[in-house]
């Protein structure tokens, strides 16, 4: 089948990988602009570009779809369907009516649940049990079109963002070529009720608030985890938490109740946070034992509550 595909980051690479090893035809990948990062602030290609150069693929960069000379661009590839994943530009209906199967999205939840950009962040940080991926017949509402399939998966006590994300990104790969060797697919209209918006994760929100009960914290921490990273402020010190866990314990909020040569439990709202992977500005990600080697921290001092 000829195919646009339409994708950015890592997740959307693997899709893009099992494509190409099915022996599709992709005239065409777009993918976001090169962007400054790292800390000599590089323009860096996307993933997605990465594997598409490297497949001898033509790559767009647009900054928009609304315009019409890129619109009949797209269409004068006459591809029959367009894949978008993790994508991060907004799909007009002009775009949408193009391929003869319409455009098809790689959605990371069990829609109508979590719609939007953050659904795997969301979905952790609800303490949802499971998570899965949709094949959507995409439409002009925010990931409210019909599903092609779907499949679910647990989401596991220790998953971090990272970790669900890629066990996601396996899963929509396989999917989505199965979906395109089956099309066109009954589409099944998503219900109404049960219906939830994830919005995209702010940096807002990486500061830890001791208040809160440890076991929410814990999945902040895991759901923050590769971005923003949990935060917090121990004796003026900004700290990157990167793993931890609730455990019994009491205290004042934010109050250090342990900080020996192992471990730092904070109290919280309702039991304790055992931090467990730490990282201080310009340092590296460490284990409680080898940061606390470095940088002593005293039980009794207190962790800064965040304004509210």
């Amino acid at each position: 089948m000829k195919l646009i595909f339409a994708g950015t980051p890592d997740f959307a690479r693997l899709a893009l990988q099992s494509i190409i090893a099915a022996g599709h035809e992709v005239a065409v990948v777009l993918t976001q602009p090169d962007r400054a990062s790292g800390r000599g602030m590089a323009q860096r290609a996307s993933p997605v570009k990465q594997l598409a150069l490297a497949s001898g693929i033509e790559v767009l960069q647009p900054s928009s779809l609304r315009a019409l000379a890129t619109q009949e661009q797209l269409r004068a590839f006459a591809a029959e369907a367009m894949v978008v994943a993790a994508y991060g530009l907004i799909l007009p209906q002009a775009v949408l009516d193009i391929p003869a199967f319409g455009c098809i999205n790689i959605h990371a939840s069990l829609l109508p649940r979590w719609r939007g950009a953050a659904p795997v962040q969301r979905a952790i940080l609800a303490g949802d049990a499971e998570s899965g991926v949709c094949i959507m017949q995409m439409e002009a509402g925010l990931d409210s079109g019909p599903v092609l399939l779907c499949e679910r998966l647990p989401i596991n006590g220790d998953d971090t963002a990272a970790a669900l994300t890629d066990r996601l990104a396996l899963l929509g790969a396989r999917l989505i070529v199965d979906a395109l060797a089956r099309l066109p697919l009954p589409p099944q209209a998503q219900a109404e009720t049960g219906a939830t918006y994830a919005a995209k994760i702010d940096k807002a929100e990486a500061p830890l608030d001791w208040r809160l009960p440890a076991a929410q914290l814990a999945r902040r921490v895991r759901a923050f985890n590769p971005f923003p990273g949990a935060s917090c402020v121990v004796d003026g010190t900004l700290l990157k938490v990167w793993r931890a866990r609730a455990i019994a314990g009491n205290g004042w909020p934010g109050e250090i109740l342990v900080a020996d040569r192992d471990v730092v439990v904070v109290a919280c709202g309702d039991g304790a946070l055992q931090l467990e992977e730490l990282q201080k500005a310009g340092g590296k990600r460490l284990p409680a034992a080898q940061f606390l080697l470095g940088t002593p921290v005293v039980a009794g001092s207190r962790c800064a509550l965040p304004a509210t």
